[in-house]
């Protein structure tokens, strides 16, 4: 498994954060905790992550509404609910609030790795997949983008940065989290290789004199918008 692929483990119960945390960084995977369901939602806007593992009890904001909002606000992340009730309605419920599957507490480490495994699978972009916004399209297997009709060609870089940008529309994407998951770690120090590559990809994206789509949200980040 990637180590650049991200899970988010949302729970109050810090021995089944820990767990979880600790099986699945030994799998490669990178994992941000959370206590509540306030700081799940944060760190679900700073993070980006590809999974969720979420209990569905927990005081203040559930997991329910945790998925709930999630869902409203348009993130397709994968969401696996962990609950200690067992009874058909519960599991109905969390599934109908937008969860992908969900795990009875008491769990063995195992079977909740195997459920991931399986989520992340059924989220891989399809074959053929292609994004769009606006007058921009991204062909992911051809690793190409096309604007206006015209074909753009992107270095490896360029295409993860529009990649992430496409796949966040109209969403500010702080300086951090794109550095994180385009470059998987921290610059040290004050580099602009962000700035260098927004520049590259606007000149590549405006070559004809098209409007603006990568937008500086000063003293915040970027974002992709008409």
């Amino acid at each position: 498994m990637s180590d650049s692929t991200r899970v988010l483990v949302i729970d109050d119960d810090p021995k089944i954060r820990t767990v979880v945390r600790r099986g699945l960084a030994y799998e490669g995977y990178r994992v941000v905790e959370a206590a509540t369901g306030e700081e799940g939602l944060e760190k679900a806007r700073e993070h980006l992550p590809d999974l969720v593992v979420l209990d569905i009890m927990m005081p203040g904001i559930d997991g329910l509404e945790v998925t709930r909002r999630l869902r409203a606000a348009g993130d397709e992340v994968a969401i696996l609910m962990l609950t200690a009730r067992d009874e058909v309605k519960d599991r109905v419920e969390g599934l109908e609030n937008g969860a992908d599957d969900y795990l009875v507490k008491p769990f063995s480490f195992e079977e909740l790795l195997a459920r991931v495994h399986a989520l992340l699978r059924r989220r891989a972009a399809p074959s053929g997949e292609v994004l769009r916004f606006a007058d921009l399209e991204l062909d992911i297997d051809a690793r190409e983008a096309r604007r206006a009709g015209r074909t753009i060609d992107l270095t490896t870089t360029e295409f993860s940065l529009l990649l992430l940008l496409l796949r966040h529309p109209r969403k500010v994407l702080t300086r951090d989290v794109i550095m994180e998951h385009v470059w998987s770690y921290d610059f040290e120090g004050e580099s602009n290789v962000l700035e260098v590559y927004v520049r590259y990809l606007r000149n590549k994206l405006e070559a004809n004199g098209e409007p603006r789509l990568i937008h500086t949200i000063r003293g915040a980040g970027y974002v992709l918008k008409e």
